[in-house]
């Protein structure tokens, strides 16, 4: 029989400080917590020679499997600031969204996220972050960023997207 902690386990987004990510998800295991800290495998080169390295992919993020008793626990680690909230509440990471970042991983070497280039009013799918998946409508264009409609749910939810995580959901 599972443990009913076991089935309220959730992953959550906890953000870090920089260049803490690896340290974050290594100390969370040792406090024998699920997580997960994205690696690219990245080529860099030396004077001498060129190397392989993992490099978190989601810069000051890492992603934590943990019930509501475990959050102190989480926020108490050395390195983790605190959890990534939306609308209140640490937000909520889907399984399949995590599985779907492994699997990518697992599939490709030396990721990189390419600017899109959006318009206004054009559908848009969010490629990276919690929102990872969703698709909604380019409101407004600033710099870097986008604000995005995400309506589903029979509610408009409007968030402010960094245009390099966002790609065209228009049919092709």
């Amino acid at each position: 029989m599972i443990k009913k902690a076991e089935t309220n386990k959730r992953w959550l987004a906890v953000y870090t400080k920089p260049r803490w990510e690896k340290k974050v998800n290594k100390l969370f295991k040792e406090k024998g917590l699920e997580s997960y800290c994205p690696l690219n495998k990245v080529r860099r080169k030396w004077s001498d020679r060129m190397k392989i390295v993992e490099e978190p992919l989601f810069k000051s993020y890492v992603f934590v499997k943990a019930s509501n008793e475990d959050r102190t626990r989480v926020r108490m680690t050395n390195g983790a600031i605190n959890f990534v909230y939306w609308d209140g509440k640490p937000a909520i990471i889907k399984e399949k969204e995590i599985i779907a970042i492994k699997k990518f991983l697992n599939e490709h070497e030396t990721v990189a996220a390419i600017p899109a280039d959006v318009k206004i009013n054009e559908r848009v799918k969010i490629t990276e972050g919690t929102l990872m998946d969703q698709e909604g409508k380019v409101l407004d264009i600033r710099h870097k960023t986008a604000k995005i409609a995400i309506d589903s749910l029979g509610y408009i939810l409007v968030a402010y997207i960094e245009r390099t995580k966002l790609t065209s959901a228009q049919p092709k």
